[in-house]
């Protein structure tokens, strides 16, 4: 779990966390609901009266984006993808589905899942909404909730990839084509189309006066073209990088250090000398740890000559590691996994390289560069 994630427990095995930047939305939420939108509904209440009802609202309103997600996770559990764990976070919620569905069916349904829970959510809450009208307080609460699931709903079903109507775009492409790789292309395609169509709309009511919304509806586009290119990119990584395995992007440039070294003879000797950043620490002829470059910026510079390797280093029991044949795609998930920026390359027991992920952009950028020339038949995308 990420440290920036706060554990909330599991439902039906999966992690559910809190991420930091919730409380951000949260406040703000209530503030709006507290200050603005309710006082515009319903007069006369008190101070009070009006934070309780907007806190109140904006805890169920994320029950409901936990429960949306919930709906894509239990789908996705159904079809035999594991599910890492659900984060609520500053945009709402996301599930972290491990690996792609396996077939578009299944696509089809992990996507639309979501928005089918916001829709049922949307119906009770507007059946609760019409039951409580004589409790002013708890029939504002269901109103908002009600129309608020209604607008996650369709919002979600807009074609624009990654949201889950993009998904279940790319599902129908995906089964007319028979072709991943081309309905994840077209998919964000669309998407990136969406979010500068957003983008253009906020920006012409800004300069029509409409500033607080123009913003919002611009801020969505924005949203939506960086999470489209970002799949964009992740897909472009991976066609470069399936097929090929972990020998052919690894690199040899890494040093053993013994476990009395100091961080200022690294520095010295390493990092400032050599521009070396990969280091691995041994003990009795053992490897006991790796050395980064991130972990020794923890320490403050006054403290490297007293501060030993061992202090600082990831131990060899905490690390992961990949062997030469190592699909190359699937490393770089690992890394992602993991939280780390390179992996140790062991043959035989014994470590004869570092897999980084500058040595993949390497690989990537001089095999271009190769195939530019004629040199290598197989084509890196």
């Amino acid at each position: 779990m990420k440290k920036h994630i706060i554990p909330l427990g599991k439902i039906m095995g999966i992690p559910i966390g809190l991420d930091y930047t919730w409380f951000l939305i949260f406040f703000l939420l209530t503030w709006t609901l507290a200050t603005n939108y309710f006082p515009g509904e319903f007069k006369g209440w008190s101070t009070a009266g009006y934070w309780v009802d907007g806190a109140a609202t904006s805890i169920m309103l994320f029950v409901s984006v936990l429960l949306h997600e919930l709906g894509h996770s239990i789908i996705a559990l159904r079809y035999k993808i594991k599910v890492k764990q659900i984060t609520l976070f500053l945009f709402g919620g996301v599930a972290e589905i491990a690996g792609e569905p396996p077939k578009a069916s299944a696509e089809f349904w992990i996507a639309i899942a979501g928005p089918i829970v916001s829709f049922l959510l949307a119906g009770i809450f507007y059946i609760l909404e019409s039951a409580s009208k004589n409790i002013v307080l708890v029939y504002a609460l269901f109103e908002y909730l009600a129309y608020i699931n209604l607008v996650l709903a369709i919002f979600n079903l807009i074609p624009g990839f990654p949201l889950d109507g993009g998904r279940v775009f790319r599902a129908a492409v995906w089964g007319y084509t028979h072709d991943f790789k081309r309905a994840t292309y077209i998919a964000v395609i669309v998407g990136r189309f969406i979010g500068f169509l957003f983008i253009f709309t906020g920006s012409l009511q800004m300069f029509g006066g409409d500033l607080s919304n123009g913003l919002w509806i611009a801020f969505i586009g924005w949203f939506l073209e960086s999470a489209a290119m970002s799949q964009l990119q992740q897909q472009y990584l991976q066609d470069n990088l399936s097929g090929h395995i972990v020998y052919e992007a690894m690199t040899r440039d890494f040093a053993i250090v013994p476990h009395d070294t100091t961080i200022q003879e690294v520095m010295d000797n390493h990092i400032l000398g050599i521009g070396r950043r990969t280091l691995f620490v041994k003990k009795d002829e053992n490897i006991i740890g790796l050395l980064t470059l991130h972990r020794i910026k923890n320490i403050e510079q006054e403290k490297w000559a007293s501060t030993l390797v061992t202090e600082v280093m990831i131990p060899e029991t905490e690390t992961e590691v990949v062997n030469t044949g190592f699909p190359l795609w699937d490393a770089l998930k690992k890394m992602d996994k993991s939280g780390v920026n390179q992996l140790p390359v062991i043959e035989d027991g014994k470590i004869i390289g570092v897999l980084n992920r500058e040595s993949i952009i390497t690989y990537i950028r001089n095999a271009n560069e190769f195939i530019s020339k004629g040199i290598f038949a197989k084509k890196i995308k």
